[in-house]
């Protein structure tokens, strides 16, 4: 293969290879919960929800927390060995649950994954962004999200994992298996910056790091943009719905359709991990050829996929049945697709390459922050149908602001 073909294919290279880090991602934090059961045998603490849900917390916030840093670290250094590096202490982390005794252990541990996981995602999607310019941005950073989509799915399997090899084997195995993915990374993963790029690349490789904003800078200048306020408020906001699907709506379903938890539990996940990547299916594609028409293409789809949303929470909360239940799944997770694959190439828009990590990792210190605070107050909350029709209103506000305030000039600020 000549040099200048594998120049044009390596962009999507990087995709599938980050989209295998993606499904590690989500597998590895996401299993711990499938498997509580089988824990709890041998640490007896893990039988008690007070001490579950400590445990689940304790990733959840410092992931937030980390997430600006890990951001601002991914405009600084090298992405690629960020990326590595990330994988591989997550990975030795998910290796080292295997062999925990106590409930401090796993909690500390727990805690760590959170800080390694943290500097994955900014650092993932600012690269992919990079590599992926105008035509096929938008469906980039939505094939590597159906990564995290079926991370998340196959996690949920973590019992039937645990009861084929016991926990400890399966959370050995899948920290063996990410540390020497890390490994395979080291030698296909290339880093990519627009500033090293064109006859003077040299140079402006050489004044990269002096050209860098203090952390500090950096925080003021993403802070200073209105229209990074918007795309903030929209991410939180669908965060709230995005969350309580994910923790809240196989409870939900199981009081509104036959069958209990055996039935509502697939069809709370099922439909909205299709659908989803049917999502971002469409929605990739179609906001990369809109945008070449128009430069508010990009928003326009997200705001279609917030359109479609909307009354699928409300369905979702006041609907009773197999069929409300499995109709609102599906427009739900198409929606959510739709609105996925598109919020890093907004963030394009109208946020500099230089910043776009340390942007995003904004975005999901809010994102996840929102999260576990949704989830702790719908679990306090008697009626949660209602709760889950109140945040199609939220996610109605965060369209008509995206419609109204954003309105991109370029498709990829420098």
């Amino acid at each position: 293969m000549s040099k200048e073909k594998f120049g044009k294919i390596y962009p999507w290279i990087v995709v599938g290879l980050l989209s295998v880090v993606a499904f590690l991602n989500y597998l590895d934090r996401q299993m711990l919960s499938t498997m509580q059961e089988a824990i709890g045998v041998d640490i007896q603490e893990l039988q008690e929800a007070e001490n579950f849900g400590r445990l689940m917390a304790i990733f959840l916030w410092i992931y937030a927390l980390v997430s600006p840093f890990a951001g601002s670290i991914a405009d600084r250094l090298s992405r690629k060995w960020l990326i590595v590096g990330s994988l591989g202490v997550w990975s030795l982390v998910t290796l080292l649950m295997g062999h925990c005794q106590t409930f401090t252990q796993m909690y500390w541990l727990r805690g760590l994954m959170g800080v390694s996981e943290a500097l994955y995602i900014p650092s993932s999607l600012s690269l992919i962004a990079d590599y992926h310019v105008g035509k096929s941005r938008s469906l980039a950073v939505g094939l590597h999200m159906t990564g995290l989509y079926l991370g998340q799915a196959v996690g949920g399997f973590g019992a039937i994992f645990a009861s084929a090899l016991s926990w400890r084997l399966t959370f050995q195995w899948f920290g063996i298996i990410g540390v020497l993915y890390a490994m395979v990374l080291m030698f296909f993963l290339k880093e990519k910056r627009p500033e090293m790029a064109g006859p003077a690349g040299h140079e402006a490789g050489r004044q990269f790091q002096a050209d860098r904003e203090s952390i500090l800078k950096s925080f003021g200048l993403i802070f200073s943009n209105i229209a990074f306020w918007v795309i903030l408020f929209f991410f939180a906001s669908t965060s709230l719905p995005g969350w309580a699907t994910k923790n809240w709506l196989p409870t939900l379903f199981a009081q509104n359709i036959d069958g209990g938890m055996a039935v509502a539990g697939p069809v709370a996940t099922i439909t909205i991990a299709l659908s989803s990547f049917i999502g971002v299916m469409v929605g990739g594609p179609l906001s990369d050829k809109w945008v070449k028409r128009n430069l508010k293409g990009r928003v326009y789809t997200s705001a279609i996929g917030l359109g479609m949303m909307i009354p699928a929470l409300v369905l979702m909360g006041l609907g009773h049945g197999l069929v409300p239940a499995i109709a609102s799944g599906l427009i739900f997770g198409l929606g959510y697709g739709m609105f996925d694959t598109n919020n890093m190439p907004i963030l394009c828009q109208f946020v500099p390459s230089r910043l776009r990590a340390t942007a995003y990792g904004f975005m999901n210190m809010v994102g996840v922050g929102m999260g576990a605070l949704c989830t702790t107050l719908l679990g306090k909350i008697p009626n949660l149908g209602l709760s889950f029709a109140i945040l199609g209103g939220v996610t109605a506000l965060a369209l008509v602001l995206q419609l109204s305030v954003l309105h991109p000039t370029t498709d990829d600020m420098q």
